[in-house]
């Protein structure tokens, strides 16, 4: 017998996104880009905050994007960031939850609102996530770093 989920997935829209982060400082000014991709269709979401972390902003860009999806969609989400990656893949966010959003340094989880967020947002799509090698020769995965860190840089000329 087929999963149900399997059978609504092949109803899916599919969609490609990739997400990067940039953070001048850790913490710093910092930016991060998503895009969005569908059939010939691409979409770019971009944005910047004074004061944040490097995991804060690859975190912002894997939730932007996933929020911007109009219906139920099966995503290949395609990031540099092993934090990311390895939090799903790995299980580690299934893990957290179940804690109570605790991590094995027995804290609070740090980016709390954006993993619940996050977690959410995986509830309604069919995610899977893909580590691809930061400034290598994946054009997307560079141009969301150049638009990242163009974010980034631009919290320096806004003050």
């Amino acid at each position: 017998m087929v999963p149900i989920l399997h059978i609504a997935e092949a109803y899916m829209k599919n969609v490609q996104i990739y997400t990067d982060g940039a953070c001048s400082g850790n913490p710093g000014p910092g930016g991060w880009c998503s895009i969005l991709i569908y059939m010939s269709n691409e979409k770019i979401l971009r944005g910047h905050k004074d004061h944040t972390t490097n995991n804060e902003m690859e975190l912002t860009a894997v939730v932007r994007a996933l929020k911007e999806l109009k219906e139920p969609c099966a995503v290949l989400l395609y990031s540099d960031s092993s934090y990311v990656v390895n939090a799903i893949n790995n299980k580690w966010l299934d893990n957290w939850k179940s804690n109570g959003w605790i991590n094995s340094k027995k804290k609070t989880l740090p980016n709390l609102e954006l993993w619940k967020e996050l977690s959410a947002l995986l509830e309604i799509h069919s995610v899977s996530f893909i580590w691809v090698k930061g400034h290598a020769d994946n054009e997307y995965n560079n141009l969301c770093d150049r638009i990242a860190v163009e974010e980034r840089d631009s919290v320096h000329t806004q003050s």
